[in-house]
């Protein structure tokens, strides 16, 4: 892995996100995954090291309680429109 060397979430770095651009990485927050498909979004947060992956469908029902290491993927059409922990 290239990148900072950290490891867990937003420790990331070098990968193709996808749609023909190159992939940053979220670099210590959860808000990178915008605009990736949903699989290679799943896929880049395993890698960085979230513990878990939730996906969001639009109006779905969804618990407020903080998890740390918990990502949260707020998807559409199969593109992650937002994202963040908890």
């Amino acid at each position: 892995m290239t990148g900072s060397g950290r490891v867990g979430p937003g420790a990331g770095g070098g990968d193709q996100g996808g749609a023909g651009r190159a992939w940053d990485g979220p670099e210590g927050d959860a808000e990178g995954y915008a605009g990736l498909r949903i699989e290679r979004a799943r896929e880049l947060a395993r890698r960085h090291g979230w513990a878990s992956v939730r996906v969001l469908e639009p109006d779905a029902m969804i618990t407020m309680e903080y998890r740390e290491g918990r990502l949260n993927l707020a998807v559409r059409d199969g593109v992650v429109e937002r994202s963040w922990e908890g």
